[in-house]
């Protein structure tokens, strides 16, 4: 009852923060760009504000986004930690399953750092160079067709299986570096796994509540439902479609 009212707790915080993050980025508006495009506000400093503001202010939001997505199919692995090493004889099992899970959100955080850096040089660009700027609807619209051919490859599946049912997950010498190891190697398969539907949430609108919503439900699915179901495959197509559609678009 602990481990599960715990992970709740956080889940719930974190959706919350969410969703007071998104509000709060409403009133910031965005910048209209060449191309007919906004640029999101979330990417440049703010009125007085320095760079390493703006960063950490992205980069609280990433950590409460990515917990409240990532929590729902992470939570039976962490359980499955736990029960693993209280079997072996570990001590404090439980904070065993914390460190993992802490070491898991760093490395999302990490993520979340190159992805701020990286787009903040865009914006940047984007801004300076209006030339540049009218190309972003079109490589938006070929990031996510690239995202959803992704999600058919074989690279794809392997992250998933591993990101499913982690090697790791029942400890053989449980211990604070294997639950450090456990969950950064589980964070960093988990983070290349969800390249793709992270990039259709960065794309289309990184504080869309619906989109998160989406991206959310999707990526739950494709760890926890039986691989012959075949969820990455289906959302795969949709976003190649969604991506051909935006490119249509994009050229028409």
């Amino acid at each position: 009852p602990i481990f599960f009212g715990t992970t709740a707790l956080i889940f719930a915080v974190a959706a919350i923060v969410t969703i007071l993050s998104s509000a709060a980025m409403e009133p910031m508006g965005a910048m209209p760009m060449a191309g007919g495009w906004l640029l999101s506000g979330i990417w440049l400093p703010l009125c007085g504000q320095s760079w390493f503001e703006t960063a950490a202010c992205f980069l609280g939001m990433w950590l409460a986004m990515t917990v409240a997505m990532m929590l729902p199919s992470l939570a039976p692995l962490l359980w499955r930690y736990r029960e693993g090493a209280f079997a072996t004889g570990a001590n404090r099992p439980g904070g065993l399953a914390a460190l993992m899970g802490t070491s898991y959100f760093a490395v999302w955080t990490g993520f979340g750092l190159i992805v701020f850096l990286l787009g903040a040089v865009l914006a940047q660009a984007a801004i300076q160079f209006p030339q540049l700027a009218r190309l972003g609807p079109i490589g938006g619209a070929f990031i996510v067709l690239i995202a959803g051919l992704s999600q058919f490859s074989g690279w794809k599946a392997r992250l998933l299986a591993h990101c499913s049912r982690p090697l790791d997950a029942t400890p053989g010498h449980p211990g604070a570096i294997g639950a450090f190891r456990a969950g950064t190697s589980l964070g960093l398969r988990c983070c290349l796994s969800c390249a793709g539907p992270m990039a259709i949430l960065i794309v289309g609108g990184l504080m869309d509540l619906l989109l998160m919503l989406c991206v959310t439900l999707a990526v739950t699915a494709e760890r926890l439902l039986l691989p012959e179901i075949r969820i990455a495959q289906a959302t795969g197509a949709a976003m190649a479609v969604a991506g051909l559609l935006f490119l249509a678009q994009a050229l028409g």
